[in-house]
Order: structure tokens, then C-alpha cells, then sequence
């Protein structure tokens, strides 16, 4: 690895770090990686946190603390988000600011552009971001689910070297460790595919986060493809944050892409949800990642969910194969009425007036994958 060409990192922390008891904060594992965070801050790189942890600190101001209940747990991260800020503002003795934010933030191109403003501003200020997902406030719909994937969309909007992601063993292994005593690190990925992720199994087994390994391999993946190297090491060692600021790899260490995403691509493929499916025959022979006007009404067969206009949508094949991501431009209810007419000459001059379905400008090709 090289540090040297660090000017800005990311750090996700997670909830087994934070709160490992589920009785409110501890800053027992957390004094090594603040000190980490000085340390680079001393050396001109910037950082941005990426905090899990507000329902396990908070759990213990509550009656039900394993409750199931939906509400308790928001009311839970209410009450541990700010004892969890407060924790991390003891260990710093610089300004910090709270960012929480849903994947209905992100994947919004106006707020995405907006939250990537504003952690420029803070770190141009010298202002460490925390950042958190606002689990008070997220659905279902809204939510990103984890905050390893969350980190990868952190560091991408802040263009970030690397990207660190804390966990409690030394990296990725070819099988579980904790089940096989000839289990072996490896140290270095240069691709990430299905053997990859089939390394990685299943959701972690401790019962105080919501993520695994998996959920690792797919914030690295995120990650690299935008340029950012990204290391999963062990969070509860101060070793490896000694490591890694002596330019040594403590865990695995995933490689960046030589040639990253353009911004606005990675965001569409890696961000941006689809809000629908336009699906088109299985024979479909036109290429839409180097010609989008190539989908027409014509050669729609069915339009699935509603979407409005400048939502993200997924066109596929009818024997599921994914073409592109793209922001639509039209509804989900003007698509259907167009596609279903019979009269072909209608929806073709109601396409060369209105424009084309997709565009180049604002879609990411899938048909390499």
C-alpha cells in the first residue's frame, strides 16, 4: 500500500466498536482509532467517519432492550445518537459535525450533489464529518440498510484515496475463521467476484451489527470501482491503525480500479435506486450503453413499478438480463400508454416530439457485468 498518496480517507466504525455491550458507549476500543484520526489529521490527510452504533447506545435507556418493535429501536437511535456524538467530541479536541442521512438523500442527484457540498465545506474547515444513517427516520424504502455500503457511498461523494472499514477479525479469509482453525487471511484483492463473495458467507453472527463480511465485499466493490482503495482490518487491535500509519496492510487491502467510474456513473450504478423496470424481449440485439435512443416504445413488452420522470430506472431483458441504469424520461403511466399502442406510427411521432425514453448523459451500462 501506498500512504503516502493519501489526501482523504473515509473510516467506517461500526456498532460492535462502539457500544460492544449494548450498555451505552465505550471508548475503550474507540481511543486507538481517534488516535488514528489525530495522527492523520497532524499529517494534512482529512478524514470523514462514518459511525454506526446510535440503536446499541441507546438500548440500554430502554425497558425492552432486545425488543423487535420497529418504533422502540427508532426511539433507541434517537437517544444513543447523541450520547454516541458526545463520546466521539470527548476523544477530539477539534470541531466535529453530525451528518445523518437515508438512501432517499442519496440517491436523489440534487441532495447527492448538496450532501457532496457540504462535506467539502466541512473538511475545507477543518471540521470532522461524523456521519450516520438517520435510522429515526428511515423505512424500508428509504434506508440503505448497512452502514459498510453506507461508507462506500461516503467516500465516494467526498472523492476519498480510501476507504477503512472496521471490523472484528484481521480481514477477509478463504473460509469463516472463527469455524476453521486453516483459515487464511488474504492480503490482497485484485478482483472482486462470485469466489470472492462466496469467502465472505453470511450477516455477522454477534447480534450488535447489522453487517458481515458480505456486506464488506460489496462496500469494496462500491468503492474500488470509483478509484478508492479500501481495507477491511481489525477495528478492536491497535495494531493495525499503527500499521496502516507506517504504510503496511494490517487485513486485506481491495485495489482500486486504474480507471475509476466517472462521478455521475458511479453514483447512477452504485447509489441510485431503481424505482422500476422497463423490460424489453430477450432478443433484443441494440446495444444501450453506446446508443440509448435504441430503445423505443417499440420494443417494450412490459413497464413494472411507478416511477415519474428523472427517476432511476432498470432496463432488463425478459430472461433477466440487466442492460442499463438509467434516469427515465417519462412516467411510469406515459410509458404504459405509449408502449401499448397499436398504432406504432402514433408512439413514434410521440417520440421524436418528446424525446428519447433514457439517454447517454445519465445512465450506467450494466451489459459488461
Amino acid at each position: 500500500m501506498n500512504r503516502a498518496n493519501w489526501k482523504r480517507i473515509v473510516i467506517k466504525v461500526g456498532s460492535a466498536l462502539i457500544a460492544p455491550n449494548r450498555q451505552g458507549c465505550s471508548s475503550h476500543y474507540l481511543l486507538s482509532i481517534a488516535q488514528f484520526i489525530v495522527k492523520c489529521r497532524a499529517e494534512g490527510i482529512q478524514v470523514v467517519l462514518v459511525s454506526s452504533g446510535s440503536v446499541a447506545a441507546g438500548s440500554h435507556q430502554f425497558k425492552a432492550q432486545d425488543s423487535d418493535d420497529i418504533a422502540i429501536k427508532k426511539a433507541m437511535a434517537a437517544a444513543g445518537q447523541t450520547e454516541m456524538i458526545s463520546t466521539w467530541d470527548r476523544l477530539f479536541d477539534f470541531p466535529s459535525a453530525q451528518i445523518l442521512l437515508t438512501h432517499a438523500d442519496l440517491r436523489d442527484r440534487e441532495r447527492y450533489v448538496s450532501i457532496r457540498d457540504t462535506l467539502f465545506s466541512l473538511l475545507d474547515n477543518d471540521i470532522l464529518p461524523i456521519v450516520n444513517e438517520n435510522d429515526t427516520v428511515t423505512t424500508d424504502k428509504l434506508k440503505v440498510g448497512d452502514n459498510d455500503n453506507l461508507s462506500a457511498m461516503v467516500a465516494a461523494a467526498a472523492d476519498a484515496d480510501s476507504l477503512i472499514i472496521c471490523s472484528d477479525i484481521d480481514g477477509l479469509y478463504d473460509k469463516n475463521p472463527h469455524e476453521h482453525d486453516d483459515a487464511k487471511l488474504l492480503s490482497w484483492v485484485e478482483n472482486i467476484d462470485e469466489s470472492i463473495y462466496a469467502m465472505a458467507g453470511g450477516a455477522a453472527k454477534g447480534g450488535v451489527g447489522t453487517g458481515g463480511m458480505r456486506t464488506k465485499i460489496e462496500a469494496a466493490e462500491k468503492a474500488v470501482s470509483h478509484g478508492i482503495d479500501t481495507f477491511i482490518i481489525n477495528g478492536f487491535t491497535e495494531l493495525s491503525f499503527n500499521m496502516l500509519l507506517e504504510g503496511k496492510n494490517p487485513g486485506t487491502h481491495f485495489q482500486a480500479h486504474e480507471v475509476p467510474m466517472k462521478e455521475n456513473v458511479h453514483w447512477m450504478r452504485h447509489t441510485s435506486n431503481a424505482q422500476g423496470e422497463v423490460i424489453v424481449e430477450s432478443n433484443f440485439a441494440g446495444s444501450l450503453g453506446d446508443d440509448s435512443e435504441k430503445l423505443t416504445s417499440s420494443e417494450i413488452v412490459d413497464v413494472k413499478g411507478e416511477f415519474s420522470v428523472g427517476d432511476t430506472i432498470l432496463v432488463r431483458k425478459n430472461d433477466g438480463t440487466k442492460l442499463v441504469k438509467a434516469r427515465s424520461n417519462y412516467s411510469s403511466c406515459l410509458l404504459n400508454f405509449i408502449a401499448k399502442q397499436e398504432n406504432e406510427e402514433f408512439a413514434t411521432e410521440f417520440e421524436e416530439k418528446t424525446g428519447p425514453i433514457i439517454s447517454n448523459q445519465h445512465l450506467a451500462n450494466l451489459e459488461k457485468e
